[in-house]
């Protein structure tokens, strides 16, 4: 007997499907949970989203300059400068002069940075086992539909002053 409530193929037209967004609201809650409540580790600094984006970046890319970082993370260059200065007053990166181009910098994070990344992630990764009692039944299954929800709406993602490209000659 096929279950009509919970079809499994694409719908002709999915966002006629209440699931996506359940799956939207469900998102937001969680991220919204977790970050509401804070860390049972002293020496864990918390981040603000923003600087979360930031350091999540720089795991992946470890010597960028500004104009790179606004460009994944979606956040403006202005808005990027305040969290760059908030980062390095709190010791979780440093701007250093660019070796290809002396007038530019790369952005690093620092050991303390890469310590306290792992450290929050090893906090969430607690909290949401913990949520959901262990159960890893479904994990490759969400983890892997979440994936390429992020990659399609970074992809998708509408165009600001920090993505757009520049003007060629």
């Amino acid at each position: 007997m096929e279950d009509r409530t919970h079809p499994t193929a694409p719908a002709a037209a999915p966002n006629d499907d209440p699931r996506w967004a359940e799956l939207a609201d469900l998102v937001l809650i969680i991220s919204r949970e977790i970050q509401f409540r804070g860390y049972s580790d002293e020496r864990a600094i918390p981040l603000s989203p923003s600087e979360g984006m930031v350091m999540r970046h720089l795991q992946h890319d470890p010597a960028a300059p500004p104009s790179r970082i606004a460009t994944a993370t979606g956040l403006q260059r202005t808005n990027l400068s305040t969290v760059l200065r908030g980062l390095e007053q709190k010791g979780l990166i440093e701007r250093r002069s660019d070796p290809g181009d002396g007038r530019g910098v790369t952005v690093h994070t620092t050991e303390q940075g890469r310590t306290n990344y792992a450290l929050v992630r090893r906090e969430w990764a607690t909290a949401v086992s913990a949520a959901a009692d262990r159960d890893a039944t479904h994990l490759d299954a969400a983890l892997a539909l979440l994936t390429a929800v992020e990659a399609g709406l970074v992809t998708a993602r509408p165009q600001t002053r920090a993505t757009r490209p520049t003007a060629g000659p």
